[in-house]
């Protein structure tokens, strides 16, 4: 029986004969002295135990049993992850959707005596009523009545009491319903995807394309296969701010919505269509990565998008990597799984050199429109004015967009005001208590806050080391600062700022995007969040405010995810009739990055940074993984990545690099010590950790969370 909680594996139970109980079936069982809800898991490689030890199982849960497939799948991400298996089966078994939504409580009609007081309100709420089980207020409100006319004719026997019924939650999308008209380019691919779709076998398929070329269109395709087969489809998004215009293109090919699964849902919607998912009617699910861990009876599709984006990497909790793990997942489904990019990780390109991986690709924009003109900004040439940041040539080149009556977008991935407030007189930085970090100003709401572990206070008037008043200063540019330089030289543009901070969730995102579409907006400042799926036909220039920004430090995936996100970002301009240009303002112009940029080459750039990686083992061409020691004193820290650093493990393509402070040496209160294990591809991790751990003993006060095939290094 495996429980939901961080054990080392499944515990063993008696199963009283009336129960017949089968692997994946939910049930209650006793633990300490509290019942437990747990999933009967395969059988166990553990030693036995007599029976008359074993406490018999409580009771079994009337819910959906967990399919094999995901039962594998748990354990597969736990072996992968040295993650115990409960705290992988904690994201999958969802406690709250296990039992079935409860009854609303509605009205019926009832027996109408022929001696019965019929006013016109009462016949108004009888004819709205008709055969069917309404809500009172929604009855009231369809009758336009109030309250107590409904109160009075329950009382009166003309109404009684009755459960709503339960309909279908989602519609039937009807693959039949719109066929899209296909350039001969894209009809191939598509026709490809759904052939691997119909042979109901695992297959990976990379489809790259450059951004305008219809590649959502084409994998819908193989999303119409799958439901002419009868089987369901899954399709992960990195961002759920993305599924606003997903949402809309999805209903116009289908005639309906998908199931939508994400952690902004509320309680009842996750309960039914978790049931739903479970019960065959949610036929389509669109998602973030937590919908891998739904539960698909016959999963016939598997779909990631944007599969390059590091947001499909789970940082917290158990680590893993949703693009990963969806390959894996849809490998024990027997069913294809389709990668999708404009720009593609490394990871996925080494995978089709290797031949693990089959490659399409939609080289040119869908309907005639021509890939966006970059051209380089020198920053040491157009320099903007004294304590302003966008150049003479942004502002010239935005204000002959507006004039057009066409749309712009400055983009600057960094939130706030400004990164770092300073003290003038004496150099303070104000710094996050908690964490090796500076406080980022949100001037809009007269805040410090720290974007690693949330601490905010306000904006100090006086410097809090040297008392100066009127001497805190705000260094570097975000988005609010870029809106505040924006609102001065180009007054009469509307302005939308979209960022995380601006856009909570998906009904903002979505507003925002009407607003854009409807040609309400002239001129859109947003994060990286600007830069992922969008289609705004009337945009046809952007203008990166600093576009040397991911380049600092030194990430192993630097250039490669600069490249990537300055690569989407540029592709939202042009994309209709329209021509497109792009303006980069660089310090570095004869950046590797920046020169594939502007040459259109990014070809040359994967292969150039390809052949950088392969010598010393760097992934792709390698394994890697992080150990993060954390503890409340330093002192404890250094001794147990110190006691780990003796005991690393030494040989023939192995190394260990560290012990040393991690970039964000302290974080939420914790100071953090990293190791990092480097391998040859052919060397698997995970034994060499499971012993390099075994012969360390952790201080209660510490804790050691281990990251295979880390992305981020801070």
């Amino acid at each position: 029986m495996l429980l939901p909680y961080p054990f080392a594996g499944p515990f063993d139970y008696s199963a009283p004969p009336e129960l017949d109980l089968a692997p994946g079936d939910i049930v209650l069982v006793p633990l300490n002295r509290r019942q437990e809800i747990g999933v009967v898991w395969d059988a166990s490689s553990g030693p036995s135990v007599t029976s008359s030890k074993l406490k018999p199982v409580s009771a079994r849960l009337d819910a959906p049993a967990m399919t094999e497939p995901l039962r594998r799948l748990i354990d597969w991400i736990a072996g992968y992850t040295l993650t115990p298996p409960g705290l992988v089966l904690a994201m999958a078994l969802r406690v709250n959707a296990l039992s079935p939504p409860a009854p609303v409580p509605g009205w019926q009609a009832g027996p109408i005596p022929d001696a019965a007081r019929l006013t016109p309100q009462r016949k108004r709420v009888l004819a709205v009523l008709g055969h069917r089980v309404l809500p009172g207020a929604e009855l009231a409100k369809l009758a336009d009545v109030g309250g107590s006319v409904i109160r009075g004719m329950a009382n009166a026997g003309l109404l009684v009491e009755a459960p709503v019924p339960i309909g279908a939650p989602f519609g039937t999308p009807d693959p039949a319903y719109l066929h899209p008209e296909l350039s001969p380019a894209q009809a191939a691919v598509a026709a490809d995807l759904t052939q691997a779709v119909a042979a109901r076998s695992f297959t990976v398929t990379l489809l790259d394309g450059v951004t305008g070329s219809g590649k959502t269109e084409v994998y819908l395709e193989a999303v119409a296969a799958c439901l002419r087969a009868g089987r369901q489809a899954l399709i992960l998004l990195p961002e759920i701010a993305l599924s606003a215009q997903f949402l809309a293109r999805f209903e116009r090919r289908f005639g309906v919505l998908p199931a939508v699964w994400h952690s902004d849902l509320a309680s009842r919607t996750r309960r039914m269509t978790w049931r739903a998912v479970a019960d065959g009617q949610a036929q389509v699910v669109v998602g973030a990565r937590s919908a891998l861990f739904l539960p698909f009876p016959d999963l016939g599709l598997v779909i990631v998008d944007e599969e390059h984006e590091t947001a499909f990497k789970q940082e917290d909790g158990v680590v893993y990597h949703a693009r990963d793990m969806a390959v894996v997942r849809a490998r024990l489904s027997s069913a294809p799984a389709v990668l999708v990019s404009a720009t593609p990780s490394l990871e996925s390109l080494a995978n089709v050199e290797a031949g693990r991986y089959r490659h399409v690709q939609l080289a040119a924009r869908h309907g005639g429109a021509k890939l966006p003109a970059v051209q380089l900004v020198d920053l040491r040439e157009s320099q903007p004015a004294r304590g302003k940041f966008l150049s003479p040539k942004l502002i010239e080149a935005v204000r002959e967009t507006l004039e057009r009556g066409e749309q712009a977008m400055l983009f600057l991935n960094r939130r706030g005001y400004a990164p770092l407030t300073l003290c003038r007189a004496c150099g303070h930085r104000l710094a996050c208590p908690n964490c090796t970090a500076w406080l980022v100003e949100h001037r809009a709401r007269r805040q410090l806050t720290c974007h690693h572990c949330g601490h905010t206070e306000p904006i100090p008037n006086a410097c809090p080391v040297c008392k100066a008043e009127g001497t805190m200063a705000p260094i570097g540019p975000g988005v609010e600062r870029i809106t505040e330089e924006a609102a001065l030289v180009f007054p009469e543009a509307r302005r939308l700022v979209m960022a995380s901070d601006t856009m909570p969730g998906p009904l903002a995102a979505a507003e925002a995007a009407r607003e854009i579409e409807a040609r309400l907006v002239d001129l859109i400042i947003g994060t990286q969040i600007v830069a992922k799926g969008w289609h705004f036909p009337h945009l046809t220039l952007v203008g990166v405010v600093d576009a040397d920004l991911g380049l600092a430090g030194g990430d192993l995936r630097a250039a490669e995810r600069t490249v990537q996100l300055l690569h989407q970002v540029a592709g939202r301009a042009g994309r209709a009739e329209a021509p497109g240009r792009v303006l980069l303002q660089t310090a570095a112009p004869d950046h590797p990055v920046m020169q594939a940029l502007a040459a259109a080459d990014l070809a040359a750039f994967y292969a150039r940074e390809s052949e950088a990686r392969r010598p010393g083992n760097w992934p792709p061409y390698g394994r890697l993984a992080a150990l993060i020691v954390s503890a409340e004193s330093q002192a404890e820290a250094d001794a147990c990545a110190q006691a780990l650093g003796r005991a690393a493990p030494h040989g023939d393509g192995v190394l260990v690099l560290g012990p040393a402070p991690a970039p964000l040496a302290i974080l939420r209160g914790r100071h953090r010590r990293r190791l990092l294990l480097k391998t040859r591809r052919d060397i698997a991790v995970q034994p060499l950790l499971q012993r390099w751990l075994a012969q360390v003993p952790v201080p209660r006060g510490a804790r050691v969370d281990v990251d295979v095939d880390p992305v981020s290094f801070l």
